[in-house]
């Protein structure tokens, strides 16, 4: 997957907004106004950063050489993903998606229903 099928990946999930908070060349990927992915687009290597399960963070690093906890971020819950092609492209999109619904968790109940879409916007 190259970095622009990622943004548009990242961008097709529900609710999901691009933003620019920290500088120009990284893309931080929002859902109900938090954090699920942070892209760098000033590097030579591509990557993106991904919330996790901190068990599963563990395992996906075991299991794939080109993971590693997140560069600035807790790396507790965060995963730096290399993109040089050895993870498949359902797999990154699988975690994406993990991201994302780790970020909901986290959320009021409110804020959950709200993007289930059982409540009101």
């Amino acid at each position: 997957m190259n970095i622009e099928e990622l943004y548009d990946y990242c961008l097709s999930v529900k609710g999901a907004e691009a933003t620019t908070p920290f500088d120009e060349v990284t893309i931080v990927m929002k859902v109900m106004g938090k954090m699920f992915a942070l892209i760098p687009t000033d590097e030579e290597r591509c990557s993106i950063s991904l919330k996790c399960d901190p068990q599963l963070a563990i395992r996906l690093r075991e299991d794939y050489a080109h993971v590693e906890g997140a560069y600035h971020m807790n790396k507790t819950y965060w995963n730096r993903i290399w993109l040089d092609g050895n993870m498949p492209d359902d797999e990154l999109k699988r975690w994406i998606d993990h991201s994302v619904e780790q970020v909901i968790r986290k959320l009021p109940k409110k804020k959950q229903e709200e993007y289930d879409g059982t409540t009101e916007l």
